[in-house]
């Protein structure tokens, strides 16, 4: 594959809008498509013409305005983006754990809010369903959230304990065939416009207990979260629980942080994934506009800093390649374990990020603009760094994997 854009421009000679959306081919320096099944490269590209057509030329008006593209949930229902690795008996597309991870890299290349929006449908509402539900519940919910028929979100995180999920004081109450679910969750994408919940819980014992609690339960609310600078094209809010009544059948029998962690993991995976599709697009901008852009009567390319700079980001986009190919076939072979998906996720976000302010500083002024993608994306991963487990908390889950020892106390 050719690593040289091809220069598009109008009769004036202004590079247009429109044209630098979609003109992004993909980056890959070490041939990894010639690792990829044709299934794989099929999938991959089906996303990324759609994320040109449908996210490109629309995603920096939403973001702007702080306004969530409802619209794009049907097409990433077309695309089977929603739990594409779950079995197809529930409506999902039955694929495997890189095709999954391809669909992510893609989608975070137009915005990692529309990442964010399949990924938690796919990985942390359909995936524990399907893990820890009953086949009652798999029947009566993944084909809805599969299509975008529903719309669902994970609570978990609380507002006093983040990085400290055991710590949670939402709590549910045995009262005969149900229990009474009392607490409130933070920082919960999607809850404002979810029509279930995901929702964990500590039991009258202590044990963290999940469950599937219907938004339109009498004393659920969803009050939405508004001043947002990062991720402004996802909706999130709060999860509110005033003596909520939850059937006991609505409750999985996993107990403990194994339901909620096993969860976030199939999450952070698809996150190692999507940071990658944010830092190709920062420095496939980037790459062009050094090229198109003159200074001094030479392109900026031309400058040994800038070739610095872009031979530093590409290294860094093949490193993550690798990783996270390797990665997905461990993924597919049941053998990867939470630490590796630690360190990919960890590793892959800070390097995005890293390109993103890099990329930024090559477009000079124009960089702050929503003319170019880097700034709305280093906003977006500022976020992505923090969710799921932040920089510092995957360090040291990989310190304990290395050392045996918990440092977390």
């Amino acid at each position: 594959m050719s690593h040289k854009p091809t220069v598009m421009q109008n009769q004036n000679g202004t590079v247009e809008k429109s044209a630098k959306q979609d003109r992004f081919q993909g980056h890959d320096y070490y041939d990894l498509d010639g690792l990829l099944s044709d299934e794989h490269k099929i999938a991959r590209d089906a996303v990324r013409q759609w994320v040109k057509q449908e996210v490109s030329p629309v995603i920096e008006e939403y973001f702007e305005r702080g306004e969530y593209p409802k619209h794009l949930l049907k097409g990433l229902a077309d695309l089977g983006a929603l739990g594409p690795s779950l079995p197809e008996k529930y409506g999902c597309a039955g694929a495997d754990e890189i095709t999954y991870g391809l669909m992510m890299q893609e989608l975070e290349r137009g915005d990692s809010g529309v990442r964010s929006a399949a990924s938690v449908q796919g990985s942390l509402v359909m995936y524990p369903i399907y893990k820890w539900g009953t086949e009652e519940h798999r029947m009566k919910y993944l084909p809805k959230l599969a299509s975008g028929e529903m719309v669902g979100c994970f609570g978990l995180t609380e507002p006093d304990h983040g990085s400290n999920p055991a710590g949670m004081i939402t709590n549910i109450k045995d009262n005969g065939d149900h229990y009474i679910l009392n607490g409130a969750k933070m920082w919960i994408t999607n809850s404002p416009v979810a029509d279930i919940a995901v929702v964990w819980a500590k039991d009258e014992e202590g044990k963290i207990r999940g469950m599937i609690v219907e938004m339109d339960t009498p004393g659920c609310s969803a009050p939405e979260i508004h001043g947002k600078l990062s991720l402004r094209a996802s909706i999130t809010g709060e999860l509110v629980f005033e003596d909520v009544r939850v059937p006991k059948s609505q409750v999985f029998e996993v107990k403990g942080l194994k339901g909620p962690l096993s969860c976030l993991s199939k999450a952070r995976y698809g996150i190692a994934w999507g940071a990658i599709g944010a830092a190709m697009d920062c420095y496939d901008s980037a790459l062009r506009y050094s090229l198109e852009r003159e200074q001094f009567g030479k392109p900026l390319a031309g400058f040994q800093l800038t070739q610095k700079k872009l031979a530093e980001m590409i290294t860094e986009i093949t490193k993550a390649q690798l990783l996270t190919w390797r990665l997905g076939t461990l993924m597919n072979e049941g053998k990867a374990t939470p630490a590796q998906i630690s360190m990919a996720k960890r590793n892959n976000v800070h390097m995005a990020l890293v390109i993103a302010r890099e990329a930024r500083q090559i477009h000079g002024g124009m960089g702050i603009t929503n003319e170019y993608p880097c700034m709305r994306h280093m906003m977006n991963l500022e976020t992505v760094l923090t969710y799921e487990g932040t920089h510092d908390i995957h360090l040291l889950i990989t310190g304990m994997d290395v050392t045996g020892i918990n440092a977390f106390k």
